[in-house]
């Protein structure tokens, strides 16, 4: 039987057989199997957008949209770079979350961005992926230093994110991507996940470096394998795309089972691997300081 629900509008003093009272609605409804239903919680949207340009020496905004989840903070600049740090005020990232970055260095600016805290990525239900979308353009003479912090992957968790550049002229990125497999102190190990990581670079419209990263099922057991993790529970990838990526290959300092690579003269790559969280930082600052031209950012500290 179909459940039957009066809204009344208006008190009738009689209701005959065949006929409805006026002012009365009727709404008709199909039973629900509670044990079918499925809960679904709140999603987190989050859109940042910021363009800034160069005034005199020093780089200043020039225009900021922020909605949603995702919101910027500005510390006092140390330097002629614009320092932005933005945070997911969701706590984190779970199945169907959607968040964009988009950041443009106009023509001799300089940005530096990090995130407040390390990102967190959760449990998923079943089919649900959360979505992570960074756009980074760079006109000439301008550059950006993408340097968020570590991303947490959790037990379960499904993240899809995409990394696109577009670098003008002599235009300079350094890209940082850290990754934790659980916090290794709590005992978490990754046995379930789904993890896609896409990276494109352009310089003038011409594709320089792709990348791929794509993991799905056990992420620990996987990892064990040497030809791609030898056991590590924490990795890196390092991108500096300008032309002084030739002269910065010489001064870093990359041992044990992590590697740097000049692709080209203006591409150098570099993989760092780490037991833990702590370990791949303490590897990074070095590297990151070697490649940046301004104060690694206050967050970074170990």
């Amino acid at each position: 039987m179909p459940l039957l629900a009066f809204m009344p509008q208006t008190l009738a003093p009689s209701i005959g057989k065949d006929r409805r009272p006026e002012g009365f609605l009727i709404t008709y409804a199909a039973k629900i199997q509670a044990d079918e239903a499925v809960l679904m919680a709140p999603r987190a949207d989050g859109a940042l957008r910021l363009s800034a340009k160069r005034r005199g020496h020093d780089t200043v905004i020039a225009d900021l949209r922020q909605e949603g989840s995702l919101k910027a903070l500005f510390p006092k600049v140390r330097g002629k770079a614009l320092d932005a740090v933005f945070l997911n005020t969701a706590g984190g990232l779970t199945g169907g979350d959607r968040i964009s970055i988009e950041m443009e260095a106009q023509e001799r600016a300089h940005i530096i961005v990090s995130s407040q805290a390390a990102e967190r990525a959760y449990r998923a239900q079943p089919g649900q992926v959360a979505e992570a979308k960074v756009s980074l353009r760079i006109a000439k003479g301008g550059r950006i230093d993408w340097l968020p912090q570590e991303t947490i992957l959790f037990d379960q968790a499904a993240i899809s994110r995409k990394l696109d550049v577009d670098l003008a002229g002599d235009a300079t990125a350094l890209l940082v991507e850290p990754i934790v497999f659980g916090r290794a102190a709590m005992g978490e190990a990754v046995t379930q996940l789904s993890l896609m990581d896409h990276w494109r670079v352009r310089r003038d419209g011409a594709l320089v470096f792709a990348d791929a990263v794509r993991l799905q099922g056990n992420a620990k057991k996987q990892m064990l394998h040497r030809a791609i993790g030898k056991g590590a529970g924490a990795v890196a990838t390092i991108l500096l795309a300008g032309p002084s990526a030739e002269v910065c290959a010489g001064a870093l300092d990359v041992s044990g089972d992590s590697g740097c690579s000049l692709i080209a003269e203006d591409l150098l790559l570099v993989r760092l691997l780490a037991r833990d969280g702590f370990e791949l930082r303490r590897q990074m600052i070095p590297v990151v300081e070697a490649l940046a031209t301004a104060p690694i950012p206050r967050v970074w500290r170990l």
